[in-house]
C-alpha cells in the first residue's frame, strides 16, 4: 500500500510544488520592485482567479473521482466519456466567462477591499489573465482525467512544463522589458496555452488506445449527466464556500492596510506551498479510494486511509522545521522590504502551525473526492465555514486584529480536518 500511495504521490508532489513556487516568483518580482501596492495587486487579482478557478475545480476532482471508478470497473466506453463529458463542459464553461468578465470584473472589485492603487493594477492584472480561461479549464479536466487512469507522471510533466515556462516569460515581461503586473498576467495566459497543447499532445502519445470514438447517446446519457452534476454541484458548492473563505481573508487583510495584505499574501504561499505538498497525498487518494470504490474493496480502502494520514502527518513535521528555523530566509526570499520582515516575524507561530493544522483536511479532501462522497465534503465545509471561520473571525479580529484573522484561519483548518474524521464512516460507508 506504502508503494502504491508514494508511486502516485511523489509525481503529484513534484508537479503540485510547482504551482505556489510560481506564485512566490511572481510575488518576489513584484517584492522587489519600488512599492507594496504591486504585492497587493497579484494578491488581490490572484484571488479572483482563486474564486472562479477553484470554484470551478469540480472539472479535475470530479472527473478523477468518476474516472479512476471507470477504471476499477474496467468500462472501456465510460472510461473514454469520462473525458469528453467535462471537456465539453469546460469550453462551454470558459465561454461564459469571458463574456461575462466586466459584470464578474465589477462585482469583485466591488466585494473586495483594498485601496485605489491596488484596485487598478489588479484591474489590469484581470482584464489580460481573463482571456487564458479556456485553457485553464481544459487543462483541469485533463489533469483529472490522467490520475484518475492511475498515471500521475504526465500531470507532473505537464506542470513542471507550464510553470517553468510561465516564469521564463513572467521574468522576460517584467525584467526584460519592464512591465509590471500586467507582465505576469500575460505570462500566466502564454504559458496556459502552451501547456495545454503539451497536454493534449501527451494525451495522444499515451492514451489514443482508450479515446473511443465519441457517442452522443453515452456523453449525454441522462443518468451519468445526473449524477455528474449531482455530485460536481456539491463539490462547486463546497469549492465556492472554501475560496470565499480565503478570499474573505485576503480582503479582510486589504482592510487592515497595504502593509498587512502585503504580508498575508506571503504567508499565505507558505500555505500554498505545504497545501499543494499535501496535495500529492490527496491525489494519490483519490485515485486509490476511486480505484477501490469501483472495484468494492471495502478492506482496502481502509488501508489507503490509515496509510495516507500516517504520511499526512509524518510529512507535516520537517515542514513545521522548516518555517520555525528558517522563517526569515522564506520571508526575504520574496522581499527585502525591512518593513515587511520586521513585521512577520510578529506572526511567526501562525506560520510555523499550518503544516500540523491543515495536514489531515488535505488528506481527506482527496479520500472523499475518490469515493465521490460529495455530500458530505459539502456539509464539512459549510460547518466549518460557517459554524467555526465566520464567528472566530468576528471576535477575534475586534480584540486581536490581524492574529485574530490568522486565529479563525486555523480554526477554520483544523475543524474541516475533524468534521471529515467523524463523518467518514457513514460517508464513505467503510
Amino acid at each position: 500500500m506504502n508503494k502504491s500511495i508514494l508511486r502516485l504521490a511523489i509525481p503529484n508532489i513534484i508537479s503540485n510544488i510547482t504551482v505556489p513556487l510560481l506564485g512566490m516568483v511572481d510575488l518576489a518580482l513584484m517584492g522587489h520592485l519600488s512599492s507594496p501596492v504591486y504585492i497587493g495587486a497579484i494578491g488581490l487579482g490572484s484571488v479572483i482567479f482563486n474564486v472562479l478557478y477553484l470554484s470551478l475545480g469540480f472539472l479535475r476532482m470530479g472527473t478523477t473521482g468518476f474516472t479512476a471508478q471507470a477504471f476499477g470497473k474496467n468500462d472501456k466506453q465510460e472510461i473514454a466519456h469520462g473525458l469528453y463529458r467535462p471537456l465539453l463542459i469546460a469550453g462551454s464553461l470558459a465561454l461564459l466567462l469571458i463574456i461575462l468578465q466586466i459584470p464578474i470584473e465589477k462585482i469583485s472589485f466591488f466585494l473586495l477591499n483594498g485601496s485605489a492603487d491596488v484596485k487598478a493594477l489588479a484591474r489590469k492584472y484581470f482584464y489580460i489573465r481573463i482571456y487564458a480561461a479556456p485553457a485553464t479549464l481544459g487543462l483541469m479536466a485533463l489533469m483529472g482525467w490522467f490520475v484518475g487512469m492511475q498515471n500521475t507522471q504526465i500531470p507532473m510533466y505537464l506542470s513542471i512544463f507550464i510553470n517553468i515556462l510561465n516564469i521564463a516569460f513572467n521574468l522576460f515581461f517584467v525584467n526584460v522589458i519592464d512591465m509590471n503586473v500586467d507582465g505576469v498576467a500575460w505570462g500566466t495566459l502564454l504559458a496556459q496555452y502552451g501547456g495545454l497543447a503539451f497536454g493534449i499532445f501527451l494525451l495522444l502519445k499515451n492514451f489514443r488506445m482508450h479515446l473511443l470514438p465519441l457517442q452522443k447517446q453515452v456523453l449525454l446519457n441522462l443518468e451519468m449527466l445526473k449524477r455528474f452534476f449531482k455530485v460536481n454541484r456539491d463539490i462547486l458548492i463546497r469549492s465556492i464556500v472554501l475560496i470565499l473563505t480565503l478570499s474573505f481573508f485576503t480582503s479582510e487583510s486589504a482592510g487592515l492596510g497595504n502593509r498587512v495584505l502585503a504580508l498575508n499574501s506571503m504567508m499565505l504561499q507558505y500555505f500554498f506551498v505545504f497545501s499543494y505538498f499535501m496535495d500529492g497525498f490527496a491525489y494519490a487518494g483519490e485515485a486509490l479510494v476511486g480505484k477501490y470504490t469501483g472495484s468494492n474493496d471495502s478492506q482496502k480502502i481502509k488501508s489507503t486511509i490509515h496509510y495516507l494520514l500516517l504520511w499526512g502527518f509524518g510529512m507535516s513535521l520537517p515542514f513545521i522545521l522548516a518555517y520555525g528555523f528558517f522563517h526569515n530566509d522564506l520571508i526575504r526570499l520574496i522581499t527585502d522590504n525591512t518593513d515587511l520582515i520586521a513585521s512577520a516575524l510578529k506572526y511567526k507561530w501562525w506560520m510555523i502551525l499550518i503544516p500540523i493544522s491543515t495536514f489531515a483536511a488535505f488528506i481527506w479532501d482527496g479520500i472523499y473526492i475518490g469515493a465521490t462522497a460529495s455530500v458530505a465534503m459539502r456539509n464539512t465545509m459549510l460547518i466549518a465555514s460557517i459554524g467555526v471561520f465566520l464567528p472566530a473571525w468576528y471576535f477575534g479580529s475586534q480584540y486581536w486584529g490581524n492574529h485574530g484573522l490568522w486565529l479563525a484561519f486555523h480554526l477554520f483548518m483544523i475543524s474541516r480536518g475533524v468534521l471529515m474524521t467523524l463523518f467518514a464512516p457513514k460517508a464513505l460507508n467503510i
